[in-house]
């Protein structure tokens, strides 16, 4: 299927690893230019390399989501690279696990600045040139908590929803602009971050099987099933899917709606 989104500009925060990184290289199949930003340089020096090598235009630069003054930067450096930024793929790491009654103002604010305010900012900050050009995806990265809250996640639990009522919000200012803003809901997935989430298990490759089979698919997902999603939701095709909270899980969720 064609997306019509060759040569078009995308930037991917958290674009290093997991998730983020399959999001950038689904774009860059379909001939994005790509923008790589997250907070480690290893990580995203090895993830443009990775991408320079399979033909696509990728570029990378270092941002921290929790900096206030970060998410404008790494826009603004973004366009300076390659030019105006026409996808924006909003994916932040979550917050620790930890129980709403041990969380602290100190893991609160982090986590606010981090997942819900760093987004905000990132979405602000690329939106008006996309208004202005009549054209503009945006595709924030959260969970299923949102729909269906998972025990020992708090603060995760309480940001990633704030991010959804803010994409349902703004899905419904901008429609008549040619942008649209959804909400990739992704479930159990083979990341580094179900790995530190399971990493207090004796043998770490058995607690993974088992959470697999769990699932209804007999299996946690693939980083890359969830990239090809935010792809097509970056899409002509997806035109008009706007303020969707899209959920990819293998049928997981008992939540309906």
């Amino acid at each position: 299927m064609e997306l019509g989104i060759e040569g078009r500009v995308a930037l991917v925060t958290g674009g290093s690893r997991g998730i983020g990184r399959a999001a950038a290289e689904a774009l860059a199949r379909e001939g994005a230019q790509v923008v790589v930003a997250a907070r480690g340089s290893v990580g995203v020096d090895a993830a443009v390399a990775a991408l320079r090598e399979s033909g696509a235009r990728a570029e990378g630069i270092l941002t921290d989501m929790s900096d206030p003054l970060g998410p404008a930067d790494a826009v603004a450096r973004a366009e300076a690279i390659i030019g105006p930024v026409d996808i924006l793929v909003a994916n932040a790491g979550g917050p620790p696990p930890g129980r709403f009654v041990d969380a602290d103002d100190e893991g609160w604010d982090l986590a606010v600045q981090q997942n819900l305010l760093g987004t905000v900012r990132l979405i602000r900050a690329a939106l008006p040139g996309m208004r202005e050009r009549g054209w503009g995806r945006i595709v924030t990265i959260t969970s299923t908590s949102v729909r269906e809250v998972i025990d020992g996640l708090a603060l995760s639990n309480a940001t990633r929803a704030g991010v959804a009522g803010a994409v349902r919000t703004l899905a419904r200012e901008v429609a008549g602009d040619g942008v649209t803003v959804n909400n990739v809901l992704p479930g159990p997935i083979l990341t580094d971050r179900m790995r530190e989430l399971l990493s207090s298990q004796p043998d770490l490759d058995a607690a993974i099987a088992e959470r697999g089979a769990r699932n209804p698919t007999g299996r946690v997902g693939d980083p890359g099933e969830v990239g090809d999603l935010v792809a097509f939701l970056a899409s002509d095709r997806a035109a008009f899917i706007n303020g969707a909270s899209v959920m990819i899980d293998g049928g997981e969720s008992r939540v309906v709606g």
